[in-house]
């Protein structure tokens, strides 16, 4: 099954990186429609995000189940298998190969092609000197290189990596797999924590199929017109 998206609100991400699910349905009632996919990341799942994630699937919105798993193969197999159940479009891997075959292997046992998972490279919040300190050797792309083949090969959904990157692992994968990026921030957007940044329209450009931006968004008087205005820069580069 093609992850491809449809269009270019569909390539909007947002991350409802909030404290309670209270706040995370005032959210989703300002922007809906006006974006493509919610992600429920660790934040929200520590608060009841997981009963909220299926809630939202059955509503009959796009989940993106941010969970950046890592076990062994028993467990990556049972976790998924759950996940598999709960109705979610997107969830997380970090991208080792034998967790990713796992991964995938259960979803083919179930021939659920409902669910794109995703093998994340290399956080975008860490640069060359947090690699090295991390005990990786040489530079931040070979290893961004290296998961995504792994992943190709695994034959996982897509995977996660940086705009700085999108380019070249576009020409590595091809188009089976898709590219989901982090670290998006529209110009003049403060970088907080994020080191390997685009714009909106330079991620598009360079290669990206989805785009995940957070704070510009939720911290924006008018939620629902700043995910506008950025849907309207990607649609301005397609």
């Amino acid at each position: 099954m093609s992850f491809r998206p449809k269009s270019p609100t569909d390539r909007l991400i947002l991350p409802l990186d909030v404290p309670s699910v209270e706040e995370a349905r005032e959210i989703v009632a300002q922007t809906k429609g006006a974006v493509g996919t919610y992600k429920i990341g660790m934040q929200l799942q520590f608060a009841g995000g997981l009963a909220f994630a299926e809630e939202l699937a059955k509503e009959g919105h796009s989940i993106f189940l941010d969970v950046k798993l890592l076990d062994i193969d028993n467990t990556i197999a049972s976790a998924v298998k759950n996940v598999a159940k709960m109705g979610m479009r997107f969830m997380t891997l970090h991208a080792y190969p034998k967790t990713m075959r796992a991964a995938v292997n259960v979803l083919q046992e179930l021939d659920n092609k409902e669910l794109c998972l995703l093998g994340v490279t290399v956080l975008t919040s860490m640069d060359e000197a947090d690699l090295t300190a991390a005990g990786y050797k040489g530079p931040i792309a070979d290893l961004v290189a290296q998961r995504a083949q792994d992943a190709a090969v695994a034959k996982m959904g897509g995977i996660v990596c940086s705009p700085i990157e999108a380019a070249s692992m576009k020409q590595k994968i091809g188009k089976d797999l898709v590219i989901v990026t982090p670290g998006v921030r529209p110009a003049g957007a403060a970088l907080g924590d994020q080191k390997r940044v685009m714009t909106p329209a330079e991620a598009i450009s360079a290669g990206s199929d989805y785009l995940v931006v957070g704070r510009p968004i939720l911290k924006a008087e008018n939620r629902r017109k700043a995910a506008e205005e950025i849907v309207e820069q990607i649609a301005s580069v397609l």
